[in-house]
């Protein structure tokens, strides 16, 4: 008798805990994705490689490193991060992490797209997850690669919609954005950023440049003093540690500036907001699909605003004048009361 309550005993248990592992929460949204239940399964090996942007452009990489860190503190991911210094350093880079056999490899960037099709088909065996580009849209299609997408369209949208009407009220005819490299991503922000200016204050007048550098603060600079003479009095980069400059040229100017990717409030009262982009959510959510067994590569996992994975940052004192205008402006975006939004720049 007591050898059958026993076994009956473990059976309720093993039920138990079935019951509790399903009720973890699911990793394909956006937002801050808490560790859940995955938390509990064995700890794996992550590693990294950045774009040439490098971990100090306070943005793109640092949010993307940011999320390998939250993985090695809550998860207790192994990780590893290799700089790459140039273009030339992304296939050795992503190569030394596939020997080392890592269980997750991270490559930064629509620019390391090639490198990431060509390693991750020579080691099938390596699951790679790719920020910024389809897992459809690499040439051989590779199916131990998972892309992680944005609708930057919809966080540019929000930023133009409040630099709108800023301008409005200040009597600003002009706005501005500084960019990178003519990028789909890049250039999904500045297509969403003029719609959403234009939306907020039709008669404004949008300037776009293209520094075609993501590291050089000089080059970025010099584009938004040229659209601050021109009578812009809004600048929004899109140029990851170049576009430090476009901001600071802002400060110097006396002009609001509008950060990218990670919130750039902190460089002043200047910064009227940021347009954000949670990389450190989706890649710390990426370390967790493989540790929990529930990556599937050959797919894509996008963020959105109605799934927190992209949005507004922080309003300066200028901004918080705009703050229930911009809720409601958010919240049609979430709900798809507002659609469409142009992705590509004319």
């Amino acid at each position: 008798m007591k050898r059958t309550f026993r076994a009956w005993a473990i059976v309720v248990m093993a039920v138990l805990a079935l019951g509790i592992a399903a009720c973890g929460d699911d990793d394909d949204g956006g937002g801050d994705g808490g560790s859940g239940g995955e938390a509990q399964a064995e700890a794996i090996r992550a590693g990294m490689v950045t774009d040439i942007g490098g971990l100090n452009d306070r943005s793109f990489n640092f949010l993307a490193n940011k999320g390998m860190q939250r993985a090695k503190s809550e998860l207790g991911t192994e990780t590893r991060v290799l700089i790459s210094d140039s273009n030339a350093d992304y296939v050795p880079n992503l190569t030394q992490l596939a020997q080392q056999q890592y269980d997750l490899i991270v490559p930064v960037g629509f620019l390391m797209a090639d490198a990431t099709n060509t390693v991750a088909t020579k080691v099938p065996n390596a699951n790679f997850a790719i920020v910024d580009f389809s897992a459809a849209g690499l040439k051989d299609k590779p199916k131990n690669v998972q892309g992680l997408l944005f609708k930057e369209q919809e966080a540019g949208y929000l930023v133009g919609y409040l630099a709108g009407l800023w301008a409005k009220d200040n009597n600003a005819k002009t706005v501005s954005s500084v960019a990178g490299q003519k990028i789909p991503p890049v250039d999904h922000y500045i297509a969403g950023y003029q719609a959403g200016a234009k939306a907020a204050n039709p008669g404004i007048e949008t300037l776009n440049g293209y520094s075609q550098d993501f590291v050089d603060q000089a080059k970025c600079k010099e584009i938004a003093l040229d659209q601050i003479s021109k009578g812009s009095k809004v600048v929004f980069q899109v140029a990851g540690q170049c576009g430090l400059g476009a901001l600071d040229a802002a400060k110097e100017e006396g002009v609001q500036g509008i950060g990218v990717d990670a919130d750039q409030g902190y460089l002043g009262p200047h910064i009227l907001t940021s347009a954000l982009k949670k990389v450190d959510v989706a890649v710390f959510k990426a370390v967790r699909r493989v540790q929990s067994g529930n990556f599937k590569g050959g797919t894509d996992v996008i963020e959105t605003v109605a799934n927190g994975g992209v949005g507004l940052g922080k309003l300066s004192a200028e901004g918080q004048k705009y703050a229930d205008q911009m809720k409601e402006i958010q919240d049609q975006i979430a709900s798809g009361e507002i659609k469409n939004i142009p992705d590509k720049v004319q």
